[in-house]
C-alpha cells in the first residue's frame, strides 16, 4: 500500500465565549448523534466501517503544517483516501479551527496540542481524538534587539496567533514562570495581543509590537525581514528539545463511523512525511510554492531554509508531553486541570506503522478512559 503512495509524483481556551461554546458543543453533539450515535467510540471498538464520501480537513498555511501542505499538494492524501473526496479549509490558529470541528464543519484537523486540549476539555472529553503527531519544534519568542531578558519585557506588548492557541499558552506560561503577569484581558506586566500572523509582522515592522511567540515560518520572517532576535527557542523548554507543535485530531463521531477513512488519512500522512524526510530540498520548495499559492507571498530562500531547520515532521504525537502542555495552560489560567485519559487513539497509526515494519508509538497510557 505504501508503494502506491510513494509513487505519487515522487489550546479553545478561556478566551472563548461561554455562549459560543454552548452552541458549538451542542452542534457537535447533534452531528455525533447523526453520524454514529456515540461520541466515545474508536477504531478499536470494532465498529463496522465504511469509507466516508468526504473528509473535511483543516490545516494552516505554515511550515509547521508541512505534513498537511505536502500531503494535500503532493497527492499523498488523495491517493490514500481513494474514492473519498478530500475538502480542505485553511485557518490562522487552532481555537478557531477547533470551533469548526466542534460545530461539525470539519472531520479532521492539523492543530497544536493546546487548542486540541481546549476542545477536549470543553467537550468533556467527547469531541475528538488525537490520532497522530505531525511536527515537533518550530516555535520561538522573537523580540526587538534591545530586549535581552524577561525583565526587559515589563510594560511591553507581545503578540501570539490566537488566544488559547499553542504559542499563546507557551508565552503566557513562560511569562508566569519568569514572574511576569499577562492577564487574559490584556492587562498585567506584559500585554499579549493575539492576532493574525501577517498583522503581527506588519505591526512589528511598524514598531507597534515588541515581540511575538510564533510558529514557523513567522518567527523566521520577523527575524530575517524585520530584524527581530530570538529570546526564547521553545525547544529549550522541553527535555531533549522534543515537544509537539502540530498534531492530527479527528472528530470522535467521524472516527467511530469511518475508521477505515481515518486509517487511510494516516497512511497518506505517513507517506507525506516519508517524502518530506527523503526529499528535503524538494519539500522546502513545494511548501514555499504552496505558501505563495495559499497566502499570496512566498518566503525568501533564507526564510524557508531557516524555518525548515527549526522544526521536523513526525508521526509521533509525543504523548508523554501532553500533560505538560496542559500544565502550561492551567498555569496561564487558560484551562482547568482535567483527566487526559481517552484523548489519544493511536491504534490506526500503529496499525499503519506496523505495515511499514516500524515500531509503534506510545500513547503514554492516555488512550483508555
Amino acid at each position: 500500500m505504501r508503494k502506491a503512495f510513494s509513487a505519487v509524483a515522487a489550546t479553545a481556551a478561556a478566551g472563548w465565549m461561554v455562549a459560543s461554546l454552548v452552541v458549538v458543543i451542542a452542534a457537535y453533539a447533534s452531528v455525533a448523534d447523526d453520524s454514529s450515535g456515540s461520541t466515545a467510540s474508536s477504531v478499536s471498538s470494532g465498529t463496522t466501517s465504511s469509507a466516508a464520501s468526504e473528509l473535511r480537513l483543516g490545516y494552516f498555511a505554515n511550515v509547521t503544517h508541512a505534513t498537511a501542505v505536502v500531503g494535500v499538494a503532493h497527492g499523498e492524501f488523495a491517493s490514500a483516501l481513494g474514492s473519498t473526496k478530500l475538502s480542505t479549509q485553511l485557518y490562522n490558529a487552532g481555537p478557531a479551527e477547533m470551533t469548526a470541528l466542534l460545530g461539525g464543519q470539519l472531520d479532521a484537523a492539523y492543530v497544536g496540542p493546546s487548542a486540541a486540549l481546549s476542545a477536549y476539555v470543553q467537550s468533556h472529553g467527547e469531541a475528538l481524538k488525537i490520532v497522530a503527531g505531525a511536527t515537533t519544534g518550530g516555535a520561538e519568542l522573537v523580540v526587538k534587539p534591545d530586549i535581552s531578558s524577561p525583565a526587559d519585557l515589563k510594560g511591553k506588548v507581545l503578540a501570539t496567533p490566537q488566544k488559547g492557541n499553542t504559542q499563546d499558552v507557551a508565552l503566557r506560561s513562560w511569562l508566569k514562570q519568569n514572574g511576569l503577569t499577562a492577564n487574559a484581558d490584556g492587562t498585567g506586566d506584559v500585554s499579549v495581543n493575539p492576532q493574525d500572523n501577517a498583522a503581527t509582522l506588519d505591526q512589528f515592522k511598524a514598531g507597534h509590537l515588541d515581540g511575538a511567540w510564533l510558529p514557523e515560518p513567522w518567527a523566521s520572517r520577523l527575524v530575517l525581514e524585520a530584524g527581530a532576535k530570538v529570546l526564547v527557542d521553545e525547544k529549550d523548554r522541553w527535555p531533549n528539545g522534543q515537544f509537539s507543535t502540530t498534531t492530527l485530531v479527528v472528530s470522535s463521531s467521524f472516527l467511530s463511523a469511518h475508521p477505515d477513512t481515518v486509517r487511510a488519512l494516516i497512511d497518506g500522512q505517513i507517506a507525506a512525511n516519508q517524502w518530506i524526510t527523503a526529499h528535503s530540498a524538494e519539500a522546502r520548495q513545494l511548501v514555499n510554492d504552496q505558501l505563495k499559492k495559499l497566502t499570496g507571498k512566498a518566503l525568501t530562500p533564507a526564510e524557508i531554509q531557516r524555518a525548515f531547520s527549526e522544526q521536523a515532521v513526525t508521526d509521533d504525537p509525543l504523548a508523554a508531553t501532553l500533560q505538560t502542555s496542559l500544565d502550561h495552560a492551567v498555569a496561564a489560567g487558560l484551562l482547568k486541570n482535567t483527566d487526559l485519559h481517552g484523548i489519544f487513539d493511536l491504534s490506526p497509526l500503529n496499525t499503519e506503522l506496523a505495515r511499514d515494519g516500524r515500531a509503534p508509538v506510545s500513547d503514554a497510557g492516555l488512550s483508555e478512559k
